[in-house]
């Protein structure tokens, strides 16, 4: 019996023991739960003071102790709390690093609400980084999940930050609509500040628009709420706006009474946000309080001008000028386009020049927005429309199928061509088209154009004849693609405008200083001709010589004026000789320079060294959100023996490769949800190694820095070619065997 009751006792005393434990850790746990809570309330109130930096060593001591007790909610929110500060910091790069941790760690634990204000917030960075399209994406996701949330104040602070981004892209009605929606919410909700922010946008936009009345009537409006509530940095924003629109009206003593209050109230502004920055900041706002103190100078100068004797004011005339020699020196150490508006309204001409520039660049980036646009939306249509026709002609398709098979070939075929035709005429016209000098045998070169025409010219009844000058060199150094492009386009030309006849392709030498060579490629035909009058205009863009011609030959006009610019930027010439029924000839310069370097040969032979490689266990990950390019892509992938699996969204994408090893992932960029970038992103912070191609209908230049941030390996272009596929495959599987070996 004392057994029992000692067993009962030691039972009793280890049962206390533990739950006295587990109650120490969940009062432990409760009570630093507490203290992030404590931590985020007060990062808050310093950031509503204006301590940014303070605010951010809160909440990283705070996220160090959520990381401690694993919670993954706080983490989430600490994270994106940090983004934004550094957003209203100007460090772009941290605050993009931590939204994604934040993104991630809500992903993971499926905290939608607080996963969409760091949407949000990552719209915000993106719109502030100038990537607008990416931003309006996050925006939008954002969006649906706070109207499912009735999250009113934040609904309408998307809506407006939405118009912001369409102010950019230069789409003002649409900017319009929005901001009007915004105003409409504001005022529901009882939110005067982002009222008054969107009245004073809507202003800015009606100026741009020219709508003088309602852009002064909207921005005064807001300048009063901006007013009321006690908003300086509104308010200011006001009293820009309403300087230029004073400006516009030619009331400049309006203009010349905003721009002081401007500047007096940006000065304070300056002041008290100068213990807030980096030292970089710090530095940029020293230099812009000089500018203002420099201005003022100026201001108090002529004032005293017109109380003094000539003398006198030939001398301050001359500190003047003294002082606003200084002050446009000083701005040549910054970009501040507070202190540039401020030089245009001194001087009237420099404003004219300046909006001319400003309209000029608006009108740029929408052109390159609407091209970027169009781009992806034909392209991915006609990735299905060429990737099913062609896989519908290899499968033996019924006689009286295949010539509307060809047909419907022959129709994505031109319209990919015209598009690519429009690409390239927007990067000359933006000199974005760079030089890439190889090796190449030119004669070799010409005769493989000739061939890859020649169906062309049999279908028209035409007879190419090729001439080479014997003593001409056939090995040379530059730019073979470009060269290949022009001769494509002006024999293309040839064929088109010839019935029945005879083309001549000739290369000769000009003239020859040391290794440098002036190489006359010359194509002359016997067609139709070109009119004096229509020759002066045959190097525009969408030039056809007549509404006729183009009915009958058919083409977009684009191929000589894609001819010339390359020429120019081959340092070349172009001459043209035309005679009315009689034919054409097209005669082009160009400098190459003589080399004896073995020529590589272009056909590498990818496939056959694919073939070497073990393929077997080779997987590819496939993100693809349209059913049909799905189909088409594992449709040419099997084709070449590999194994693929599909996902159709990249949160799974993400997770797919989190939990399974793939050789490569084909990773499409539009997506519902988080796009192919994000997914990237996220797939970067755990798997460096990861080959990541961007399977994309966008071409334009200027997104590969975007791509190459993100993470991607490499970029296929929808519809892509298999050979240039097999090529990068070959590549990538390439290196991770070698890297296996080591």
């Amino acid at each position: 019996m004392s057994r029992i009751k000692s067993y009962i006792t030691v039972i009793f005393v280890v049962y206390f023991v533990l739950g006295h434990s587990q109650n120490n850790f969940e009062s432990d746990s409760l009570y630093k739960a507490n203290e992030i809570e404590i931590a985020i309330h007060n990062a808050n109130k310093e950031e509503e003071r204006g301590n940014y930096y303070e605010a951010i060593n809160i909440l990283e001591k705070a996220l160090n102790t959520s990381k401690a007790i694993q919670d993954k909610k706080n983490e989430g929110i600490i994270y994106s709390k940090i983004a934004k500060l550094q957003y209203n910091v100007d460090d772009l790069n941290s605050a993009e690093e931590n939204i994604i941790r934040a993104i991630d760690a809500q992903y993971q634990i499926d905290d939608k609400l607080n996963q969409a204000i760091s949407r949000y917030v990552y719209g915000l960075i993106y719109l502030k980084d100038n990537q607008i399209r990416e931003a309006l994406d996050y925006f939008k996701s954002a969006k649906t999940i706070f109207e499912e949330e009735d999250m009113n104040e934040l609904i309408t602070k998307v809506t407006l930050n939405e118009a912001k981004a369409h102010i950019e892209l230069g789409s003002l009605n649409e900017a319009n609509n929005l901001l009007d929606n915004t105003v409409l919410l504001a005022t529901k909700n009882d939110l005067p500040l982002i009222e008054s922010s969107a009245l004073i946008t809507s202003g800015h936009v009606a100026l741009l628009q020219q709508k003088y009345e309602r852009a002064l009537a909207q921005t005064m409006k807001g300048s009063a709420l901006a007013t009321n509530h006690g908003s300086k940095e509104l308010l200011n924003k006001s009293y820009e706006v309403l300087s230029k629109i004073y400006t516009a009206n030619g009331e400049h003593e309006k203009a010349a009474e905003s721009l002081r209050a401007y500047i007096a109230l940006n000065d304070e502004i300056l002041a008290e946000r100068r213990e807030n920055l980096s030292p970089d900041k710090k530095f940029q706002l020293q230099i812009s309080d000089r500018d203002a103190y420099i201005q003022k100078q100026a201001e108090e100068i002529q004032q005293q001008n017109e109380a003094t004797s000539l003398n006198k004011l030939t001398t301050i005339l001359s500190v003047a000028l003294i002082t606003i020699l200084s002050l446009l020196t000083l701005s040549l150490y910054k970009n501040n386009n507070i202190r540039l508006k401020t030089n245009n309204m001194l001087y009237k001409k420099n404003e004219e020049l300046l909006t001319e520039k400003e309209r000029a660049e608006i009108a740029a980036k929408t052109k390159a927005n609407f091209l970027s646009t169009v781009t992806h939306e034909l392209r991915t249509p006609l990735y299905a429309v060429t990737g099913l026709t062609n896989m519908l002609l290899e499968e033996n398709p019924k006689p009286d199928q295949m010539q509307h098979l060809k047909s419907l070939k022959f129709s994505g075929d031109y319209l990919l061509t015209f598009i690519n035709d429009i690409l390239q005429i927007n990067k000359i016209e933006a000199n974005k088209v760079e030089l890439d000098p190889e090796v190449f045998n030119l004669k070799n070169k010409v005769e493989n154009v000739i061939a890859a025409l020649s169906n062309q010219a049999i279908d028209n009844g035409i007879a190419i004849h090729f001439e080479y000058e014997k003593n001409l060199p056939e090995v040379f150094i530059g730019d073979q693609l470009k060269i290949s492009q022009i001769l494509i386009n002006l024999i293309g030309n040839s064929i088109k405008f010839t019935k029945d006849g005879d083309i001549w392709v000739r290369i000769k030498n000009n003239s020859k200083n040391r290794k440098i060579y002036n190489v006359v490629l010359e194509v002359q035909d016997n067609g139709i001709g070109i009119s004096d009058e229509k020759q002066q205009h045959m190097f525009d863009s969408f030039s056809q010589g007549s509404v006729q011609i183009n009915r009958k030959y058919g083409g977009t006009g684009l191929g000589l004026s894609i001819v010339k610019g390359l020429i120019e930027i081959l340092h070349g010439k172009i001459f043209m000789k035309s005679s009315l029924g009689e034919g054409t000839t097209f005669t082009v310069e160009i400098p190459l320079e003589e080399t004896k370097k073995a020529v590589r040969s272009e056909k590498t032979e990818i496939s056959k060294k694919l073939n070497q490689l073990d393929l077997n266990n080779v997987t590819i990950l496939v993100v693809e959100d349209n059913k049909i390019n799905q189909m088409i892509t594992k449709k040419i992938l099997n084709k070449m023996n590999l194994k693929c699996e599909i996902i159709d969204n990249g949160e799974d994408a993400v997770e797919m490769v989190r939990d399974n090893n793939y050789d490569v992932v084909l990773m499409d960029i539009h997506m519902p949800g988080i796009s192919g970038l994000e997914a990237t992103k996220r797939i970067r912070s755990f798997d460096k190694s990861q080959t990541i191609f961007a399977l994309t209908a966008v071409t334009l230049e200027d997104k590969m820095q975007e791509f190459e941030e993100a993470g991607f390996d490499d970029i296929i272009s929808k519809p892509f070619k298999q050979e240039d596929f097999e090529k990068k495959l070959f590549t990538a599987l390439s290196n991770s065997k070698s890297s296996a070996q080591v």
